[in-house]
């Protein structure tokens, strides 16, 4: 396999060496699925590129994608690139008052957009962005004076195919310190930044990634994590297309598991949310089936933990173990891989922290989860676990190219061709995180044991600090509730503050049903958190996972909260990661009325 240095030589080495598979993209057209050959994709690029060129676009200028995950997607961000322009990726989920923004403050001269939905966002602003002369949409049949369909720009390309060896020659002379794209980073706290990452910076990371995942060109994926995510873009993306691997597109997040029983993909990217609600399938099914599954399930966990503990730390497993973990492979696990399609063997995750329970759960259910970590300003990859070295509760091992050290205080720092070039039109705040001697200031907090494995502790931001001077590392404590099914979501508060509290989202579905059996009456999901018998529950149930705490990190009182966070009521990041100041405004006056009254 070749070593491309950017991402234009990452594309044409792919076309080339794929340039005979019938299928390099899959996705659900007209009610079917269908097959995108490497020609088709690279016949796209050509065309969409070229078309750029022919609008007067020129190299250097940003062009920004607002869409969900589809196979244009991948058209429209490598034309870009080809044409020697940076993309702008946007969360489709943004709505327009934010997208105006990054549009402005990026300069984009273009925006291509998926559909009618996302164009409406874009007329609604555009009068106020003069910068912006081209809007390009993917669908068909999205009739606009204004609008320049994507079908149309190829049509364009293609009527230049002359022009193909002159073209393919310019994209090349693209060099690793090009400016490939700015990323706006949402961020839990503060305005967006726009990250910039080189052609350098990513691909760096792309061959890092390849030289150590255990993925081959057989394989397939499914991509349903935002591609104007830097861990999807990276990983699900530009890995795979890399590598070979077979891309399909979910129609849409809330089809996520139904595509995966329809493609059974063999490779997943996923945030930790998405197995936390695999997990949380699987226990619903466990107290559905009443008390007998329920012994059988803790037995076949007891078995499977037990198992999984001895081939982790590299140990041979007794034949009697062995025994009985071909019965509960056979009476639990593989109905769990069935779920996800039977076939899956190498499933990534990042974005948050993994809980270690639900990670050894699947190791021994024969999906190994493989935890990473990075940030959109490290392209992303810092660490990686890999089928040759795996630490359940660690990040892994630096992957390849990639220096981390702990400062001080606790904080890890990462150098090397993978940290951007710096947040676009922002130098004081690059200075405040890239160091002169090219250390990037992550702001986690973590260690690092005897045989090189990441373990990371914190958010050095989230660390709540006591009243009394007391340091709590919030997420722990909060993963700690994420295994019970009866938890949707928490987050712990009490910076400043005499004491921490925890603020409790349940799953209001099994909570519910918990309710009915109980023979409570309730209106609506804010009567039914408000009733004592369900306070008490969920406290009740929280404390199960709180037991061995040190007392000044035991929450003394709790808020269960009557919905779950959203990104609408800006609670969530896009990859759903929590905003606490934005939960802690939003439920101020409870928060305020738990501190007001006794001390607990």
């Amino acid at each position: 396999m070749t070593r491309p240095a950017t991402l234009t030589e990452l594309f044409f080495d792919a076309m080339e060496r794929f340039r005979d598979r019938p299928a390099m993209l899959r996705a659900r057209r007209d009610g079917a699925w269908t097959d995108i050959s490497t020609a088709e994709v690279a016949d796209c690029v050509h065309a969409a590129s070229i078309g750029l060129l022919e609008l007067g676009i020129q190299p250097g200028d940003r062009v920004a994608i607002l869409s969900e995950n589809r196979p244009e997607w991948a058209y429209a961000d490598f034309a870009i690139l080809t044409a020697r322009c940076t993309d702008v990726p946007i969360y489709s989920t943004l709505p327009a008052a934010q997208i105006e923004g990054l549009l402005r403050d990026s300069g984009a001269v273009a925006v291509m957009v998926s559909n009618r939905t996302q164009l409406e966002k874009i007329k609604q602003i555009r009068g106020n962005l003069p910068a912006l002369a081209h809007v390009i949409v993917f669908d068909d049949g999205v009739e606009d004076p204004d609008v320049l369909p994507l079908r149309r720009l190829m049509t364009t390309g293609r009527t230049m195919a002359a022009q193909y060896v002159r073209w393919r020659d310019q994209a090349l002379q693209t060099t690793p310190d090009d400016l490939a794209t700015i990323i706006y980073t949402s961020g839990t706290t503060g305005e967006p930044k726009g990250v910039m990452l080189t052609h350098g910076n990513i691909a760096s990371n792309v061959r890092a990634c390849a030289g150590v995942l255990d993925v081959r060109d057989s394989d397939e994926s499914l991509s349903f994590l935002p591609l104007s995510h830097i861990f999807e873009r990276t990983g699900g993306h530009y890995v795979m297309i890399h590598i070979g691997v077979m891309i399909n597109y979910a129609r849409n997040v809330d089809t996520v598991a139904a595509d995966l029983v329809d493609r059974a993909p063999t490779v997943l990217t996923a945030v930790p949310r998405m197995y936390e609600k695999i997990y949380e399938k699987v226990m619903d099914q466990v107290h559905a089936g009443g008390p007998r599954r329920m012994r059988i399930f803790r037995w076949a966990r007891a078995t499977g933990d037990a198992w999984a503990d001895l081939k982790l730390a590299g140990r041979r497993v007794p034949l009697g173990l062995q025994l009985k973990y071909r019965l509960a492979d056979r009476l639990v696990f593989q109905k769990l891989r069935q779920g996800t399609g039977g076939r899956l063997r190498c499933s990534i995750s990042g974005g948050a922290p993994l809980n270690p329970d639900i990670a050894r759960f699947f190791y021994a259910a024969g999906m190994p989860i493989l935890e990473g970590y990075g940030l959109t300003e490290t392209s992303p990859v810092i660490a990686i676990n890999t089928f040759a070295a795996q630490r359940i509760g660690s990040v892994g091992r630096p992957v390849p190219g990639v220096e981390v050290r702990i400062a001080e205080d606790g904080e890890i720092l990462t150098r090397g061709p993978h940290v951007m070039k710096g947040y676009y039109r922002k130098p004081d705040a690059t200075a405040e995180v890239l160091s002169p001697d090219g250390w990037f200031h992550t702001g986690d907090i973590g260690r690092v044991d005897q045989d090189g494995f990441l373990f990371i502790t914190d958010r050095k931001k989230d660390l709540i600090v006591t009243a009394g001077g007391k340091n709590i590392a919030p997420q722990p404590i909060e993963g700690r509730l994420k295994t019970n099914p009866l938890f949707a979501n928490a987050v712990m508060l009490g910076d400043k503050r005499k004491y921490p509290i925890l603020l409790l989202v349940p799953n209001f579905e099994r909570l519910r049903g918990w309710a009915r059996a109980e023979g409570l009456t309730f209106a609506d999901d804010a009567a039914l958190v408000a009733l004592p018998a369900v306070q008490t529950k969920m406290e009740l149930e929280a404390k199960k996972h709180l037991r061995d705490l040190a007392q000044f990190e035991v929450p003394k009182k709790f808020l269960v909260l009557p919905r779950d966070f959203s990104i609408e009521r800006g609670e969530l990041t896009p990859k759903l990661s929590v905003r606490r100041k934005v939960v802690e405004q939003n439920y101020q006056a409870e928060i305020a009325a738990l501190y007001n009254g006794s001390e607990g």
